[in-house]
């Protein structure tokens, strides 16, 4: 643990060349420029911080470690590093990234012990970080849990910067290890915090540079010229023009008409206008600006409209410079195979063949995590042969050693008849559709017993598998339920007073509406109920939990229907999760997984899985 370090060398010490100098007189008074206007970057003290943390929400996780250099003309004058107690667990993948690890921190000062000193070493001073937003996002939350007001410190992101002056020819992408080779910075990024802002300062530094070439000279200049935006992007504000100011889809298209991007607001002109501004700072979106020649506008009824549009055009269309949601058909999934001797295959679509599925997963990884839960309660086989009455007569099937560990029951070689397993199978496809506790129960068993002999890497394996087929059986109970409605039409007030109508076929949302404002009786809402029914598309059944909807289009619809105010008008089935679904455990399994609390500083001390 590296203990807090402050020291001011008082100018004393260079740490690269400084592109501008300061005005030289000889003798009497000099006559002033336009350069001479606002404060001299030669003159302005910047503190470059960053910060390591043990995740990237400042309201759910903490800082580890702090780390800033002062400068100014480009000298060194001091410096400030510290490894913070979070106060909550690290989680691995972090430690894995940083190298920081909960007995480093164990010792370290707490971030109200640190912050004042921080701030001290800050004061009066312009901050510097590289995607400044996430530091300063910290730091803010940080000054607002200790009751210290934030000091308003100009801020200058170098990663902003070098988007304005840096082309694609130059450097990839902005990341602070690209730029710390393209400008040879003396320290090397490493994710530590200290000497990532030793680097930043080499970025600053070169960045600096570049902007002569600009004739930026001052620090008010530099904030002009971060927020000024770029030329392209004054030639095309013309595209937002003619937009209408209502909820809806916009698709920017090339000279060609080949879709670039697509997507979703409340407020068409207004969202596409932004994309014209220096509010828009995403190089690729920037990129994707100069390339289009037009905004197409899809307007639509509702938000909810809206947000769909926009995902099945993404998937239909697949633009390049949309980064999620382009290929929802390569969901995975936990399928219970139909044949003699069935078992879980991990596969990528649902087929009518009246199967099990559980998912869907967002990797392969959590699917087998899933699928090891399940053998963990259901003694299925987990041979992936191809296993039939007529093999296993003449002793053709192959056997493996799970038999012999008692973790299967051989069907492979007769040990196991079929009416058995038969039996086994009823009861993995009753935990893939609803009753998800003889799972939990011999999870909790095998973590108990783990915990027990202090094996708590391998307690902390079985949690995670838990969670892992916890999750996606809540989330594959919830879409079943909306996929086996033939018709659900709800209703949910607007802001201007009206009301906002879906109709949903078999998770498909099928048509959507608007009732004015106003409008009050049943009598005089009704008609316009009907009409948004006698409008809605046409939908049949199809296999699968999600049915005829991707599963993100049907968890859109789920969070509408379960906003505040929704009222349902009619409803065609059963719309209901099972009495001993996953959805009560995924609630703990969710607070067990939270940030700080009492039970997660509970682990943190004995160093215990939850469980």
């Amino acid at each position: 643990m590296s203990a807090c370090r402050h020291e001011d060398k008082g100018g004393v010490g260079s740490v690269g060349a400084w592109p501008y100098r300061l005005p030289m007189t000889t003798g009497g008074g000099i006559q002033g420029t336009l350069d001479d206007l606002g404060t001299p970057l030669a003159d302005v003290t910047f503190v470059v911080v960053d910060l390591e943390t043990t995740g990237g929400s400042p309201a759910e996780c903490g800082i580890t470690e702090i780390g800033a250099v002062k400068v100014r003309g480009g000298e060194l004058l001091g410096e400030f590093g510290t490894l913070v107690d979070p106060g909550t667990p690290i989680p691995p993948f972090i430690t894995v990234l940083t190298g920081i690890t909960e007995q480093m921190v164990m010792a370290a000062p707490r971030i109200d012990t640190v912050l004042p000193a921080f701030l001290e070493f800050a004061r009066g001073c312009v901050l510097v970080a590289h995607n400044a937003p996430f530091d300063t996002g910290f730091l803010r939350a940080a000054c607002a849990a200790g009751g210290y007001a934030w000091p308003g410190f100009p801020v200058v992101d170098t990663a902003d910067l070098a988007r304005r002056v840096l082309t694609r020819d130059e450097v990839p992408n902005c990341k602070l290890g690209t730029l710390a080779r393209f400008f040879r910075a003396t320290t090397e990024p490493c994710h530590r915090a200290l000497d990532d802002a030793r680097a930043t300062v080499d970025v600053l530094h070169g960045l600096i540079e570049r902007l002569g070439s600009f004739g930026v000279s001052s620090l008010e200049e530099v904030k002009t010229f971060a927020k000024a935006p770029t030329p392209e992007q004054q030639r095309k504000r013309h595209l937002a023009d003619g937009l209408p100011s209502a909820p809806g889809v916009y698709v920017f298209e090339d000279v060609r008409g080949e879709i670039l991007y697509v997507g979703k607001s409340t407020d068409l002109r207004s969202r596409v206008r932004s994309y014209f501004t220096a509010s828009e700072t995403r190089r690729r979106v920037r990129e994707m600006v100069g390339v289009a020649e037009r905004v197409r506008p899809i307007v639509c009824a509702t938000g909810l409209e809206a947000e769909i549009r926009e995902l099945r055009l993404i998937a239909q269309h697949k633009p390049r410079y949309n980064r999620r949601s382009r290929h929802p058909e390569r969901s995975i999934w936990l399928k219970l195979t139909v044949e003699p001797f069935p078992r879980l295959s991990v596969v990528r679509e649902c087929r009518d063949d009246r199967a099990a599925y559980l998912g869907p997963f967002p990797s392969a990884r959590l699917a087998e995590e899933a699928r090891a839960a399940v053998h963990d309660a259901v003694p299925l086989r987990q041979c992936t042969q191809r296993l039939t009455l007529r093999l296993i007569e003449r002793g053709h099937a192959r056997t493996c050693a799970l038999a012999d560990i008692g973790r299967c029951g051989s069907p492979c070689d007769g040990r196991e008849p079929l009416d058995t397993y038969e039996g086994h199978v009823t009861l993995a496809r009753a935990v893939m559709e609803g009753d998800t506790r003889p799972v939990v129960a011999a999870a909790q068993s095998r973590i108990d017993r783990l915990a027990v002999e202090l094996r708590y890497e391998e307690a902390g394996e079985q949690r995670d598998r838990l969670a892992a087929f916890i999750r996606a059986a809540a989330r594959c109970q919830r879409l079943t339920a909306l996929a086996a409605c033939a018709e659900l039409v709800a209703a949910r007030p607007g802001f201007d007073g009206g009301w906002e109508l879906a109709v949903v076929r078999y998770g498909r949302l099928a048509a959507a509406g608007t009732v004015p404002p106003h409008t009050r009786t049943p009598g005089s809402v009704r008609p316009y109920v009907d009409a948004v029914i006698a409008t809605a598309e046409t939908v049949f059944p199809a296999p699968g939990p999600a049915g005829n909807a991707s599963a993100e289009e049907m968890e859109c619809v789920l969070r509408w229907l379960e906003s505040p105010g929704v009222r349902l008008v009619e409803l065609d089935g059963v719309w209901s999760c099972p009495v001993n679904g996953a959805e009560g455990m995924r609630q703990r399994i969710d607070r067990a997984y939270a940030g700080p609390g009492p039970t997660a500083a509970a682990e943190r001390r004995t160093g215990r899985p939850l469980h």
